[in-house]
């Protein structure tokens, strides 16, 4: 699996550019995981339910499936958080893993930039940055990215992670 990471601070359309780029990746017959990490407590259960339950009762792994999806909650109890590789591994097979978040990681990534975020820009301090995802004119050694233009972001994965 090919790995590349969106990085910068909250605000800068991460999320909104993830969304707009899986469909560009799709269309060209690619299967596309996504890793989000989140900062803070989060929950993909609804309070009451079964699973829910479960879970509150001290269940320490819950799986619930349908003839649509299934998903596997793991509970870590104040266990340590995995590590980024182990979260990796636990993907099925698919062509690009896209990361969200976990800009510390030593992966390949594109920082989402703008300027009404009154963030510094993450590239000067972070090797692993490619390229930088802006709707703003800045100067940068890095190839610079149209943050509006989701064909031309997913060509440049594509061919940054030679799969074009």
């Amino acid at each position: 699996m090919k790995v590349i990471g969106l990085a910068g601070w909250s605000g800068a359309g991460k999320t909104t550019l993830l969304t707009r780029v899986i469909p560009q990746l799709q269309k060209r017959g690619l299967r596309v995981s996504v890793i989000k990490h989140a900062h803070h407590a989060f929950d993909v259960d609804v309070p009451g339910k079964d699973s829910w339950k479960h879970r509150e009762a001290g269940a320490a792994e819950v799986l619930v499936s349908s003839s649509q999806r299934w998903a596997l909650m793991h509970e870590l109890r104040g266990a340590a958080e995995p590590p980024f590789e182990d979260q990796l591994k636990r993907l099925s097979p698919c062509d690009i893993v896209i990361v969200e978040g976990f800009k510390h990681e030593l992966i390949l990534k594109l920082e989402v930039w703008r300027r009404v975020t009154g963030e510094p820009l993450l590239h000067p301090n972070d090797p692993h940055i490619v390229a930088i995802a802006t709707d703003a004119r800045i100067e940068t050694p890095l190839p610079r990215l149209d943050l509006n233009d989701d064909a031309m972001i997913a060509s440049f994965i594509l061919a940054h992670l030679r799969l074009q």
